[in-house]
């Protein structure tokens, strides 16, 4: 008996104080279709890159301060940086790179879905393509080829020249179908810019074979006493501990019941369905170029408190104007009687 407690209680010790979020097919639906129809390599880089949420923070603040770069040049400025290389390579794509440091609750999700559930995701991603295929909304370009293999859907650029484009999910897929609990981020829309990169700028790509990301080549701008990428299956490795007097924002996790879609348009976007409108209604336009997924309720709630009471003492103010200007016929005393009332 005192053996099998022993065993008990060092299973106990050893068992993992939380246990991995496990994500749900509505879940995964939502957290891919913002990314699921970029190009192949795109795709498998912002994977990659979504397991290194600090680093993407970090070069996301490198590429705002440095918004004349884009492409390889961007890439080569950062080459001394300790990030990842799948986080340095999408600085060639700063919208791309903008959009997922301001949806900090959604990379995480991400890059967590992608380490523990990687088969999924890739499922995923081929369900996202063929209702975007079936709705005609994924199909062959001058810039980008659209094709089958065996049954997946692989989406490549024609050339060297990579075009990153913004799209709706709402649009895209056609009427989301997991209703108003499980809805995509609405990213700020940007213009496609044409991007030029140098010959395996891409170095990994999906294996929608064996479903899962796969190196193929060492990363062009890396060098070689910073990162040891090999080829073959992409393995996750720890980050590079980073220097001091770097902040990195604390991470919390937003109850899924608190969870909004992110609405940055300044103009409404077409709705998939009522719901999806009536919903959108209810996010503020509050700060722009950051995620909002209601993470602090109460104090939407106290503003619009504020506001209303703002409402109240202007309505208030304009009554008793009027009051003294009737009774007081523009003469000062009878202005002060009217705002005393």
């Amino acid at each position: 008996m005192k053996w099998l407690l022993g065993l008990l209680a060092a299973i106990a010790i050893g068992a993992p104080a939380f246990a991995q979020k496990v994500y749900s097919q509505a879940e995964l639906d939502a957290l891919l279709a913002p990314v699921a129809l970029q190009t192949d390599g795109v795709l498998s880089q912002v994977l990659m890159a979504a397991t290194y949420p600090e680093d993407v923070a970090a070069a996301a603040a490198f590429s705002r301060a440095n918004p004349h770069l884009r492409g390889d040049d961007a890439v080569r400025a950062a080459e001394q940086e300790p990030w990842d290389p799948s986080v340095k390579s999408l600085l060639a794509f700063p919208e791309l790179l903008a959009r997922m440091d301001e949806s900090p609750q959604w990379l995480r999700d991400l890059g967590e879905a992608f380490l523990g559930q990687q088969a999924q995701v890739m499922d995923t991603v081929q369900g996202l393509r063929r209702r975007a295929q079936a709705n005609g909304q994924l199909v062959s370009s001058d810039e980008t080829a659209v094709y089958q293999q065996g049954e997946a859907i692989v989406v490549q650029p024609r050339a060297q020249v990579v075009y990153v484009r913004y799209y709706d999910p709402y649009i895209v897929y056609g009427p989301w179908w997991w209703g108003p609990h499980y809805r995509p981020v609405f990213w700020r829309p940007w213009s496609p810019f044409h991007v030029t990169v140098s010959h395996g700028f891409f170095y990994s790509a999906p294996d929608w074979h064996h479903r899962h990301v796969r190196v193929i080549h060492r990363p062009v701008h890396v060098h070689r006493h910073q990162h040891q990428v090999v080829p073959g299956r992409w393995q996750h490795r720890p980050p590079v501990h980073r220097a001091q007097g770097v902040t990195v924002r604390p991470h919390v996790r937003v109850p899924e019941a608190q969870r909004r879609p992110i609405v940055q348009q300044r103009q409404p976007m077409p709705a998939a369905s009522g719901t999806s409108q009536q919903h959108r209604g209810t996010v503020r336009h509050s700060e722009p170029g950051r995620e909002h997924r209601s993470v602090e309720p109460r104090r939407e709630q106290r503003s619009d408190g504020h506001h209303n009471q703002r409402g109240r003492e202007a309505r208030g103010g304009g009554e008793r104007r009027g009051g003294a200007e009737q009774r007081g016929g523009g003469q000062h005393r009878g202005g002060q009687r009217g705002h005393r009332g």
